[in-house]
């Protein structure tokens, strides 16, 4: 026991300085944390080791299993943030195209796997092993770069969840390959695995949604601050721990919860009370599979990992990209959540462990594998945070070679006119819908830009000018005459969005008066920089707002405590 302690103690502390150091070459820290567990690990220095000499086929060590409890707490976080709305706003194109996504990868991948020579069986199995990207990894970056609420992360995250899903049966069909059981008796556990989650997630829902919220309103947890605290890991944790023990994924059980629970008020300050706990857990997590990595192996077949490594990124970015476009994504949107999910994921590794119990893969494919795909997830960072401008690059050039459509919908092309000082607004969601609310008498002076049918729709509805497109092309702004503008409020999360469009809106005319949005403090100055004329910046103003309810409540306190005045 106290030995595993200090195994978990070294990784820690490796984990601090390398990702310190990562952190100061202004490198994201995971990649700090994944180079520590492969230093320390059983095929370097060999400081921390599994309880088994075979870290992928064999059970799950103190390590491991904190570390799948890191990925739970993470998912049940950002569950917290979605809501069953949020998540049905994802859409068709990011759900429906996570499912298209697993499908093809694995024929697709099968398919390149045969023509290298392998068996039929297989190629299937090293298909299923790289269809995963990594939810951890990816929508860590996509957190900490506020991208969630961007366009492709919205996608990347639908089809992250939609992989998830497939978790339970890619092992099934892995599992009927090996010929662990036969096909009937595998299809009659998926059957019973099914009956449970609906149960499980139904009792989830009154759990969550009517006793939690009504224990977390008494008066003792009110007045025991650790108490709440404790709710919220258990929430975290025992959901992760159910599902699992039913064979299902463990995080999305406690994605599900987090979901459930964001229906609720105390939302934000459960996804407060685990954040260190999530930060402790996710470090061991990247670390462990960093851990994996046999760099000696990896240095003696360096051009056959590399071959694999950029199979599986090329492969999975047009793949995604592809299937996104057939869901009428835009190729911008598309290739850019293509490119943030081109990496084999963590669960590559649970199924990896299935093909390896089920001969279905030998030691020498397995490494290839552990490998290439350890490779990959140094390479996410990188990846995920060149994914936008790489994406507006490309098809930028494709669209100038005519490869590819013009961003804008014909069919609303011919009906904007030039409509001297008129007002822009560029996104109709809740922000945009109440800058409407107050430009209704004037409603035939604004325009609005927004890429969900929906709020095209509403904004139709309410008399304005609204057009379906991605203002981030300088040829959108010019087709609405934004030249001529009085003024352009921006409303959109996403500050890198905001920012290409506060350049282009510049190029187009240094007098465009400019409003945007800044979500974050930390993109004021840049979108200022960038040329906008005045940024709301919400995390200060709600700071104002608050301190304003907060003088007004402490004047009314003394008025009512003054003594009365004689006359």
């Amino acid at each position: 026991m106290w030995e595993t302690l200090l195994q978990i103690l070294l990784l820690l502390l490796a984990a601090l300085v390398l990702g310190a150091l990562a952190e100061r070459l202004k490198q994201s820290a995971i990649l700090g944390y994944l180079l520590a567990g492969t230093l320390l690990g059983p095929n370097a220095l060999n400081l921390v080791s599994s309880h088994s000499d075979d870290a992928v086929a064999a059970g799950p060590g103190l390590v491991e299993v904190l570390a799948e409890l890191g990925v739970a707490l993470l998912l049940f976080s950002i569950g917290l943030e979605f809501s069953f709305r949020r998540l049905r706003r994802l859409g068709p194109a990011a759900l429906g195209g996570g499912a298209l996504q697993v499908v093809v990868t694995v024929a697709l991948g099968a398919g390149v796997a045969l023509a290298g020579g392998l068996s039929l069986k297989t190629a299937l199995a090293v298909g299923a092993i790289v269809t995963l990207s990594s939810t951890a990894c990816v929508l860590r970056v996509l957190l900490s770069r506020a991208e969630l609420e961007s366009i492709h992360g919205r996608l990347a995250t639908g089809i992250l969840l939609v992989q998830d899903l497939a978790v339970v049966p890619l092992v099934l069909f892995l599992g009927i390959l090996g010929g662990e059981s036969d096909g009937g008796a595998m299809l009659l556990d998926a059957g019973r695995k099914i009956i449970a989650a609906v149960a499980l997630i139904s009792g989830f829902w009154v759990l969550f949604n009517y006793v939690v919220p009504w224990v977390l309103g008494t008066d003792l947890m009110r007045r025991n601050r650790e108490l709440p605290i404790l709710i919220a890991i258990v929430a975290g944790l025992g959901s992760a721990m159910t599902t699992h023990r039913l064979g299902l994924s463990a995080s999305l059980g406690a994605f599900i919860v987090g979901m459930i629970l964001a229906e609720s008020p105390f939302a934000v300050q459960i996804r407060a009370d685990i954040s260190s706990l999530r930060t402790l857990l996710l470090t061991l997590f990247f670390s462990s599979i960093g851990m994996l990595g046999d760099p000696s192996w990896a240095f003696r077949n360096a051009p056959l990992v590399i071959a694999v490594v950029i199979a599986i990124v090329i492969g999975k970015l047009l793949i995604t990209w592809f299937v996104l476009r057939l869901m009428r994504v835009r190729h911008r949107h598309g290739l850019a959540a293509g490119i943030s999910l081109a990496q084999a994921g963590e669960f590559s590794f649970v199924l990896a462990a299935v093909a390896v119990a089920g001969n279905l893969i030998n030691d020498a494919l397995l490494n290839l594998l552990v490998t290439a795909t350890i490779a990959t997830l140094f390479m996410t960072p990188y990846l995920v945070a060149a994914a936008p401008a790489v994406a507006h690059l490309v098809t930028s050039q494709l669209r100038r070679m005519r490869l590819i459509k013009p961003v804008i919908d014909p069919a609303v092309k011919s009906s904007i006119g030039a409509h001297d000082r008129h007002v822009i607004i560029i996104g109709f969601g809740p922000a945009g819908q109440a800058i409407g609310e107050t430009m209704i008498n004037r409603a035939d002076f604004v325009h609005v830009i927004e890429l969900n049918h929906a709020a095209v729709t509403e904004a139709r509805r309410l008399g304005f000018h609204a057009y379906y497109g991605d203002a981030t092309h300088a040829e959108v702004l010019e087709h609405v005459h934004a030249a001529s503008a009085a003024a352009v409020v921006i409303t959109i999360p996403d500050p890198n969005g905001a920012r290409r469009i506060i350049l282009s809106l510049r190029a187009l005319s240094p007098d465009i008066f400019i409003i945007v949005r800044a979500r974050y403090h930390l993109y004021r100055w840049e979108l200022q920089h960038a040329g906008a004329d005045v940024v709301i910046d919400e995390e200060y103003q709600l700071g104002i707002h608050v301190a304003a309810e907060l003088h007004h409540y402490l004047g009314t306190l003394s008025r009512s405590e003054d003594p009365p005045t004689s006359v």
